[in-house]
């Protein structure tokens, strides 16, 4: 049986392409080469698995197809969902780089080990991701992944140290 914290993200469907059932995506990193080596996906939280037909990009989307599904009507109610390989497909990422599912469930604690709370999200920007906190109040606060402000990231154990400002965290 399939797990899903045996796969990490490499994308979220965004929309469709034409009626041939292309699909867009937003890839997690700028990796853009990782897709092309790929044979197949898995999509959504159950993990249904799709055979790649055809992959191209334009230097920040992914376009794919899938076998079988060539038409529009055959794809759409794939839309928002997040594209899944199993780990042992993960690529080699650099320094101080992480998957999604690395960081989103992490335990936040400052540099005097107090609990802040949970990441909840990522939010991607150019200059650099937003880590969403969420506190035991459902409370959210926005934390740069920068160096001025994410002091470790252990992965094995799914715990952030970071040294916010005055007004970070809410």
């Amino acid at each position: 049986m399939k797990k899903l914290s045996d796969f990490s993200i490499i994308g979220k469907i965004i929309n469709t392409r034409g009626i041939r059932g292309e699909l867009k995506v937003q890839p997690v990193n700028e990796n853009l080469e990782r897709f092309y080596d790929l044979e197949s996906v898995f999509v959504g939280e159950k993990l249904e698995e799709f055979e790649i037909l055809k992959i191209s990009d334009n230097d920040r989307f992914i376009f794919m197809s899938f076998k079988g599904y060539e038409n529009i009507n055959d794809v759409l109610h794939l839309k928002n969902e997040n594209i899944y390989v199993h780990d042992t497909k993960r690529v080699e990422l650099k320094e101080n780089q992480f998957f999604v599912n690395d960081i989103i469930g992490s335990k936040v604690v400052n540099t005097e080990n107090i609990v802040l709370g949970t990441i909840t999200d990522i939010i991607e920007n150019p200059a650099n991701d937003v880590y969403v906190l969420e506190d035991e109040n459902a409370v959210q606060s926005f934390i740069p992944a920068v160096k001025r402000f994410i002091k470790k990231v252990d992965t094995d154990n799914k715990v952030i140290v970071i040294d916010p400002i005055e007004g970070m965290i809410n």
